[in-house]
């Protein structure tokens, strides 16, 4: 039966208990309904669940590259980060001043600057591709460049093409003009190791569940820039960094998921070099091993294209410049629509996309729509003998067509 003793000894449970007033006898708490005290076990549990937190922080700021992990921010998915951040920058632009975006991004990466540059009366400078390869107009980029650009908006890495940008020159060239650079690094991620130090971008985005991790999106931004911007969100909040910017209550089940996410990449590189390396320096290794691994893939899977009858590769198929892309290859067939290419394959457990993949500048620009590209996207579970079943069931289905 609970009775006065048990009440004594579950009162040691509860720091706030132990208080006392001026005059030092104990405080006596008789607000219960308007909320209880908290036991020592909540608190423990509460702090380790706060630690995850900051660890989750320290992890992707790890992942990044950066310094300091009040630089990163958490958010809903990098679409809604970017036109956060969009809304944000835009109030420091004014009539007469030019951002840059281009026709190789993901729209993700262009619609939120041109809304904004829309709004502030400011004009967008659209960066082509060079025909032969898909890949982006550097020269164009360039001749663009002036004191008037405040704004470079580029992604490392085409979700479409699998064509690598040089970010860091691109940024080099930005900063020559005293402009901000904003990198969309989401498709990148999975693919090779992010170094915002390297690159000298001012922010950058990704997606943890690119990289094997849960939906939610990423943003690191210089600090500088995180503390003076204004950030829209509701009062009262926290201005620290990174708290003022990220708004509503965020996914922290997501959020855990990320730090796994990112501890599982430096596992491989931990477990390729035998060594307990720190989480910066095992990410690292696992990249290189990654890279090199995937690399081989889609080579055999190129080469594999280029010789099935009516397929035309877009990106870069030139193995002297295997260096210059991912992983991901789009194509299409002469005969036979994107959709129709997915869906057979589909029907053979072969899981493919077929479309824009929101890289609709691009497929415009290349005159694809609206049937788009076929999108054949290799990461490091993948193995050699699934490149050879995929290049053996599109043959298959290209016979079969021929035959009707």
């Amino acid at each position: 039966m609970f009775d006065d003793q048990m009440a004594r000894e579950c009162r040691r449970q509860f720091p706030g208990l132990q208080r006392c007033g001026s005059d030092g006898r104990p405080a006596v708490f008789l607000d219960g309904p308007a909320g209880t005290q908290v036991p020592e076990v909540v608190i423990a549990a509460m702090g380790d669940y706060y630690a995850l937190l900051d660890e989750a922080l320290q992890a992707l700021a790890d992942f990044v590259g950066a310094s300091d992990a009040r630089e990163i921010v958490f958010g809903q998915n990098m679409t809604s980060l970017t036109f956060q951040l969009s809304r944000s920058l835009a109030q420091t632009w004014s009539s007469g001043d030019e951002i840059v975006v281009t026709r190789l991004d993901h729209d993700a990466n262009i619609s939120p600057w041109v809304l904004a540059a829309r709004e502030r009366g400011v004009t967008v400078r659209f960066i082509d591709i060079r025909e032969d390869d898909a890949t982006l107009n550097l020269d164009q980029l360039q001749s663009v460049l002036c004191s008037r650009t405040k704004l470079v908006a580029v992604g490392c890495a085409s979700n479409a093409t699998g064509g690598i940008n040089p970010v860091r020159d691109i940024c080099r060239w930005a900063q020559a003009v005293g402009a901000l650079t904003f990198v969309d690094a989401v498709h990148y991620g999975p693919h090779g190791l992010i170094d915002i130090a390297e690159w000298g971008c001012d922010f950058l985005v990704c997606s943890t569940y690119k990289f094997f991790g849960p939906h939610l999106g990423v943003l690191w931004g210089r600090s500088e820039l995180l503390e003076s911007l204004p950030a829209y969100k509701v009062r009262p909040a926290c201005n620290d960094i990174p708290w003022r910017w990220m708004t509503g209550t965020q996914s922290h089940e997501a959020i855990a998921g990320a730090l796994a996410c990112v501890d599982y990449l430096a596992g491989i590189g931990r477990t390729a070099l035998g060594q307990d390396l720190p989480r910066r320096a095992a990410l690292r290794e696992a990249f290189v091993q990654i890279n090199r691994y995937e690399t081989e893939l889609v080579w055999r899977l190129i080469d594999g294209l280029v010789q099935t009858d009516g397929v035309r590769v877009y990106g870069i198929t030139d193995r002297t410049r295997a260096a210059r892309r991912v992983a991901t290859v789009s194509l299409v067939h002469r005969d036979i629509p994107a959709g129709d290419l997915s869906r057979e394959l589909g029907a053979r457990n072969i899981y493919t996309w077929a479309g824009h993949y929101y890289a609709l500048e691009l497929v415009e620009r290349l005159g694809l729509l609206p049937d788009g590209m076929l999108r054949l996207g290799l990461v490091h579970y993948n193995t050699a003998e699934e490149v050879d079943r995929c290049l053996e069931e599109i043959r298959a289905i290209v016979e079969s067509r021929m035959c009707v």
